[in-house]
Order: C-alpha cells, then structure tokens, then sequence
C-alpha cells in the first residue's frame, strides 16, 4: 500500500520521535540565516503540478506541497516528550475506589538555548503545539522557547476518561513541564484556552511567572460564545479529499486576518493527522478533549478571582473581530497597573501570531515591558497571497 503524507515526510522534518537521553540539550535554530520564502516554494510548487483549483488536488500532490514548505517553517526546534503523571485526585469523574495515579507522555517543542530566558506557549482547546512555529522561531535566537501539546492533542498521549481532561488537568500539565525543565521564572503566552490556564499558574505560583501574554482572552468568556466554539469542535470529521480539508479548514480560519496560505497549510498540517481505518485525514485531538470542553460550556467561563491575583507585567493581544474578549472586559483589566493592550485588525480569535509586525511588537514588550504603551495598535506586513484558501 502506498504510504499516505504524514508517513512518507521524513522524520528530520516532523521529528515525531522521543529525543535520546544523550542528544544535545537544545537544538541550534538558523535564525541567524535570512529565512527562506515559503509562499514562494509553494507557487512554484502548484505551478510543477499543473494545479488549477483545489478540487483537482489529490492527496500525493498534497504530500509534495507539504515537502516544499515545511522545512522552511519548522527548522530549528526539537520534539520532546516528558513523562506526565496524572494524579488521581484530578480523577473526578471517575469511581473513587478505582482512582489511582497514571502516567502518559506529553509533548512539547523547544527552541533556542536553555541558557536564554523561558518563553512558554500554550494554545487553544484544538490546537497544536507547532502553531507557534512562526513565534519560536523568530524569537528562538534570544529565549528559549517551549510550546507545550495539552494531553489528548497533538503529539501528546490520551488521557483515561474523558471527565480527566479539565481545567485542572491542563494547569497541572503546565507546572509539571516547568518542573520537568526545572525552569525558576518563565514567561507564559497563552492563546484561548492556553490563556486562560496561564492566568491560573500566573496566580496560584506568582514566583514562577514573571511575564504573561493574552492571546484575545481574558477572565470572562460569554457562554453563548462557548457553545458555539464547543459545538464546532466537538465532532469527528473525515477529511477524504484535500479540498474537503481546505474548504473545512478555511472557513474555520475566516478571521485569521491576511495570512498567507503557507500559515494555514502549517497549521492545518498539524493540526490533522493521516487516518489509514478513516481513509482521509482527521484531527489531531481525542475527541473526548472537546466533548469534555462541550460538557463544561454551559456557563460564562469567569476568572476574576484569578485576575486580581496576578501581579506581573501584562500583555493582552486583541483580536479586533473577536467574539471572545470582549470591550468591557477589556477596560476592566486595563484598570490594573502594568497592564497593555495591542490591538489588530482584521482579524478574530484568535491571532496567529505568525506575522513579522505582531511577532516584533510581542518582542519589544517582552524586552522592556514597563515601556510599553496601555493601547497600542498593530497592523499587518503587506503582500499576503492567498491562492488555495480564498
């Protein structure tokens, strides 16, 4: 049988193997090189293979657009994995006598040198961790960067049940990747729910947390948007043609803003995984993950007890179409000191943070925070083409 994308890319360019104990402790990144141009890769890709529309794409043609770009993206980083240890008092929905401590692996990428000050990432209910390619890697020549794949998604292991994935749990899986690195301060950036969980360490362990970026997420979520985002996830789709996952994908990623195509292929790419018994491509994620997160939905998402306890430079990036963080909520946290606040157009929730403008201003904050304006906004780099996701 021929083999299908994610098994015939090489294992230098998606790196899904543990690391050995006795690789080195960071892989280099080859920011110091100007970066090669995917979009132009991927042009001249379509262009070798005749493609017209989407709809003529098959899966081998999907495979070669996916060798032509990848490697310029994701060069740079490590696939690790850790031994996480899922305690049986987060095991609430499970019987207490049959409660009992169990271990999977969780995995993370890093960039840069662990000499460098700690940047963690963390991101949405759906995503994974090689999203934040584009940030690591610009960022990965001055901070060490760790993004982090929750339990259940990515290229981390499943839990039990579906009642231990939880709010608890993911706050649980951050402390353990820091305790695993054995990291003494770091900066968290969290997107959706990453954010949310960053608020919660950032409170609960203030002597760890010494910066702490927003990705369009405060401590209010309404419910009405929760159920429409839970509603969405919360299924299993069979992507059988690549133009079923562009057309899915894309009107998912709407409101990303004028991103070039080679930031949603990346993030799609990752997102979903080759499914030989579905015969087609389908997420990458346990959908017990996002039924648990449906199940929860019921109710406004409210952290304002965390909130008041946070007491470390702010950055709270809003995306200006976003249904998530809403203006009210805005102005309440910007009545904390030492908060900021940068707007972007043209996009909802959440920004992919992949552009060169939003990527600068995320480094000027993390460099000089006290500096930093209370509002400010961002626009885009110019020039973003867009062929398959129109």
């Amino acid at each position: 049988m021929t083999p299908m994308p994610d098994q015939m890319l090489p294992d230098q360019m998606l790196m899904e193997t543990a690391t050995p104990a006795s690789a080195p402790l960071f892989t280099p990144c080859s920011t110091d090189t100007p970066p090669a141009d995917p979009m132009r890769a991927l042009v001249a890709t379509l262009d070798g293979l005749g493609l017209a529309s989407t709809e003529q794409m098959a899966w081998k043609d999907y495979d070669r657009i996916m060798r032509s770009i990848e490697p310029m993206i994701g060069s740079g980083h490590a696939l690790r994995h850790f031994n996480y240890t899922h305690s049986a008092a987060l095991q609430t929905g499970t019987v207490e006598r049959l409660r009992a401590d169990y271990s999977i692996r969780l995995a993370y990428t890093e960039w840069g040198s662990p000499l460098r000050p700690t940047l963690i990432c963390l991101g949405g209910i759906a995503n994974a961790a090689r999203r934040f390619d584009y940030l690591a890697r610009a960022l990965a020549r001055h901070y060490h960067v760790l993004c982090l794949d929750w339990a259940g998604r990515g290229r981390s292991g499943w839990l039990t049940e579906q009642s231990d994935y939880s709010f608890e749990s993911n706050v649980a899986q951050v402390m353990a990747l820091i305790r695993h690195k054995r990291l003494s301060q770091v900066t968290l950036l969290g997107s959706s729910l990453g954010g949310s969980v960053a608020m919660r360490v950032a409170a609960e362990a203030p002597h760890l947390v010494d910066r702490l970026i927003l990705n369009d997420i405060g401590p209010f979520i309404p419910m009405e948007r929760r159920r429409r985002r839970a509603e969405s996830v919360a299924r299993h789709y069979v992507f059988r043609r690549p133009a079923d996952l562009f057309h899915r994908t894309g009107a998912a990623q709407k409101n990303d803003g004028p991103v070039d195509d080679t930031v949603l292929l990346h993030n799609s790419f990752h997102q979903t995984r080759w499914s030989e018994e579905n015969g087609g491509r389908v997420y990458r994620h346990d959908i017990r993950a996002l039924q648990s997160y449906r199940d929860a939905a019921g109710q406004d998402h409210d952290q304002w007890d965390d909130w008041q306890r946070v007491d470390c430079p702010v950055l709270l990036v809003h995306g200006m179409m976003t249904d998530a963080l809403l203006d009210t909520t805005i102005e309440r946290m910007l009545a904390k000191p030492r908060v900021g606040v940068v707007h972007i157009p043209l996009v909802g929730h959440t920004p992919t943070l992949s552009d060169p403008l939003h990527i600068g201003a995320l480094r000027h904050w993390m460099r000089e925070p006290e500096d930093w304006p209370r509002e400010s906004t961002v626009g885009w780099t110019p020039g973003a083409e867009r062929i398959l996701f129109r």
